[in-house]
Order: structure tokens, then sequence, then C-alpha cells
């Protein structure tokens, strides 16, 4: 029984255990609810609860551990000239027992003798099925192809068997547990109370274990390469060709990565900035309701459009009009018609970026603008005030944590951006301050670093996890820093 139809199963003995347990509290109370301690939803819950809860938890577990025994069983029936080649190769041949299980599985029982008969026909056999085989099976994988299927069966239909099981079980003690002083609603809110902090905590979990990955690498990273000299460097050659040679294993430093980060992420927001927040401002204090019914969400279509769209338009559009126009304005001062804009630049990608980044600007400072109690607007207005003023001096104060948030999650969207800084900034990590030259981000590098089959064992690989994690410390350091702001301003209007 596959696991969807178990869940179905398992669901449909919850629905059923609800309504037993609500008729059940309805018959104790006998026409009258208040003898009883919760209404009889809660009792009716309760057991819906007890009947999915244990049986969808002992599914989990089984899930996770059922393959790894099996696993380890087979492996242990390997002969010993097979177990004691490497860990690779015994992984692939395990690999290729169970397709020969799944194989095994479409085969007629004619078919199945005449695989075991005659070892070799099987990848002949089994590529009829739909099976490809990259090689002639061994005899000792036939065998514990079949024993692999056979486990697998068993435990597919003892955990079926033992589920259900579970399932009907706990739908009867828990309906007989109900009883007039029952407290079926704490209960019930005890579970809830479980389940959101099991929830909040497999996001925190998440994140920790991002940040483990990351800097479990990273540390393999920094005992190859000293940590000085990747975060003071000035010099970025990872020099792939030369990954095995240790006399010259590149150099890796972050600064000219870091820099164009900074730079091109600062244009953007000198673009993104003003023009979102003006078109917020104008949305959600001057513009009519059908105006704005209309406008924003065609404002908003801009957050919907793929970032490598935005590095097309950069790549084909924007950056040979800059570099174009540039040439006319230097024909025209100097009767040199040569372009001093370049169409890979920091002002290219900064621009179209910032094109990006407006509608996080303007919705998310619109939302948090409109929020502002409307007897600050009105009694602006009643002491006098003109509406511009209301803006500068009310409305915006009163906003500004929230609008340090939305800035906030703008930064973040532009230091992690790749696409339009590949397309429209180049690759090459230069340290320099025209804004008219290309530079390229720490994310381009992550996925220079990271294309490609490789093997996580050079620096040329790992320092990919040390500008990862370089990222998060940047992407900390400002949220800590927006905090301090929001609450500093948040105690002159609470």
């Amino acid at each position: 029984m596959n696991v969807s139809l178990l869940l179905l199963i398992v669901a449909v003995i919850g629905v059923a255990g609800y309504l037993a347990g609500s008729w059940r509290a309805n018959a104790l109370a006998g026409g009258k609810l208040s003898s009883l301690h919760s209404r009889p939803g809660y009792y009716g819950s309760f057991v819906a609860v007890w009947s999915m809860l244990p049986a969808v938890l002992l599914l989990l577990v089984w899930i996770v551990a059922s393959p790894v025994y099996i696993g380890s069983t087979v492996r242990a029936g390997f002969p010993d000239e097979v177990k004691a080649e490497p860990q690779a190769t015994q992984n692939l041949n395990y690999n290729m027992i169970g397709a020969i299980a799944r194989g095994l599985r479409l085969l007629t029982p004619q078919e199945r003798e005449a695989v075991f008969a005659d070892g070799a026909s099987a990848r002949t056999v089994l590529a009829g099925k739909g099976v490809p085989l990259a090689a002639d099976p061994a005899p000792y994988m036939l065998t514990a192809a079949d024993d692999l299927g056979r486990m697998t069966a068993a435990s597919g239909t003892f955990l079926s068997v033992l589920v259900v099981l579970v399932a009907l079980a706990g739908a009867f003690l828990s309906n007989r547990a109900i009883a007039p002083k029952f407290r079926a609603r704490n209960r019930v809110e005890g579970m809830m109370l479980i389940g959101l902090i099991a929830a909040s905590s497999i996001a925190i979990l998440t994140t920790v274990g991002i940040v483990a990955s990351m800097l479990t690498e990273a540390v393999h990273f920094f005992n190859m390469v000293p940590a000085w000299e990747f975060f003071f460097g000035t010099v970025w050659d990872p020099r792939f060709a030369a990954a095995g040679a240790t006399a010259s294993a590149g150099q890796f430093g972050l600064i000219p990565l870091l820099a164009g980060t900074l730079y091109i992420g600062f244009v953007a927001m000198l673009v993104a900035v003003p023009v979102g927040l003006f078109a917020a401002i104008y949305m959600s204090e001057y513009a009519s309701r059908h105006l704005r019914s209309v406008a924003k969400p065609l404002l908003e279509v801009l957050a919907g459009i793929p970032t490598i769209v935005y590095g097309f338009f950069a790549l084909i559009t924007v950056g040979p009009f800059l570099r174009d126009i540039s040439a006319e304005l230097n024909g025209l001062v100097t009767g040199n018609y040569t372009s001093f804009i370049q169409a890979q630049s920091v002002l290219t990608a900064g621009f179209v970026m910032g094109i990006m980044l407006i509608p996080y600007v303007s919705s998310l400072s619109d939302d948090i603008i409109t929020a502002v109690p409307r007897a600050l607007r009105d009694g602006s207005l009643g002491l006098g005030a003109t509406r511009s003023e209301t803006i500068r001096r009310v409305i915006l104060p009163a906003a500004l944590p929230g609008i340090v948030g939305a800035l906030l999650m703008t930064a973040s969207r532009a230091i992690g951006e790749t696409m339009i800084v590949v397309l429209a900034a180049g690759v090459a990590a230069r340290m320099q301050i025209n804004p008219f030259e290309p530079m390229t981000t720490v994310t381009v590098k992550i996925v220079n670093q990271l294309t490609g089959d490789l093997e996580f064992t050079s620096p040329q690989t790992l320092v990919a996890f040390a500008l990862g994690i370089t990222l998060f410390v940047i992407t900390l350091c400002l949220n800590i820093y927006a905090l301090y702001i929001v609450r500093k301003y948040r105690e002159q209007y609470e």
C-alpha cells in the first residue's frame, strides 16, 4: 500500500473519530451542553488528533528508518571482495541492485525464472521493461535484489497494518476517555500549541542547518587558505586550471567581490528607493481609489518578471543605450565619439536592478503608510497643516520603522541578485570606483565556483561556502541595525 493511500485511510479514521467523539459528548450531555467541560467539537477534535497523530508519526519514522535497516541488511550480504571495494563503488552497486529490484517486480514468473537461470539475460529482459542497466549484473546482485524486493514488500505490508491498527487504537482509547468533566479543550489547545512550537522550531532549525552546512565547508576552506588572505585580499584569481598544483593554488581575495556587491547594490538603491517611496506616497495619499486599483497592480507586475528577463533587458537595451548615448555626449563635447560608459558596467546593472526593486519598495512602503492611523492624519490637517506637511512631519515619521524594514528587505534582495549582474556587469573581479566600468559580485562568483561537475575537496570550490557565509553575516548585520532603528523610533509613537 503506497503512502498516499495510507494517509487517506488515516484521514478517514480521523474524520470518523471526530464524528464519534462529538456524538459521544452529545450523548453524555443528554441535551444539556452546560454539563460538559468543553464544547462537543473539542471532544471530537481530541479523538481525531489521537486517531491521526500517532499513526502519522509512526509512518514518518518508518519511512526514514526502514530503508536504512533494509539497506544495511542487504549490504551485509555482499561478498567479501565487494565489501573490500571503496564506499563509492559499493554505493553504485547498491543503486544497481535497487534498479534490478524495481525491474523484478515488473516481470512475470516465467521471466523471473529465466533471469535467475541465466544472469546474462537479465540486462536485456529488464531493459525491455524500461529498467536500463549500465552493465550486466553479477550473480550476487540478482540475489541481493530479490532479497531487497522481498524485504521492501514485507516492510510495506507490515507498515500498512501497523499504521491502521495504531490509528484505530488511538480512536478507540481516546473515545473511551471522553467524560463530561474531561478537559478536552485544554488538551486540544495544548496539542495545537505543541504543533505551533514544532512549526517554529522547523523554521529555526532549517536556518541553523543552512548556516551550519555553510560554516562547516567554510572551515575546511580556511584550513587551506588563511582567513586573513581571504578577508583582506585584493586579488581574486582562483585558477581552476591549477587547482591540483600546490605552488599556484590561486588567490581568493574577498575585497573586489565585496566592493562590487556593495557598489552595485548602492546604485540600485539610489534608483529604487526614491522612485518606489514617492510612488508609495502618491498611491497612499494622493491617488484616487480608481487610479490606485489600476496603477498598483500594474506596478507590482514588475515584481513577477523573472530576473533573467531583466538581465536580457540590460544586455540588449539599457547597456547599448548607455554606451551609445555616452559616445554621442562625448562627441558633442570633445569631438571624439568614443563611449565612456561600457555596455556592461556598474551603472547598467545598478539601474536595471533598481527598476526590478521598485515594486518591492513601493508595495511594502504603501502598505506601511496606509496602516498609519487615520487619526494622525485628521489631527494634523485639523491643526492647519497642509497635506505635504502632514506627510513629511506626521505620516513618514510614524511609518519610519516599517519603511526601514522595507528598505532592509530591498537591500537584501539587491545583495543576493545574480542573473542581472552576470549579464549587465560582467564577471570580472575588479577594484575601481568608476561606475561606468564593469565589476562583479559575491553571488556571481559563488555560481562560477560551483558550476560544473566538481568535488568539494579543493579551495576553488570550498571558497563558495566562505562567500556564502560572508553574505549571511552581512545580511545579519543589516537586520540588527534595522532592528535598532525600529526600536529607537517606535518609542515615540507607542
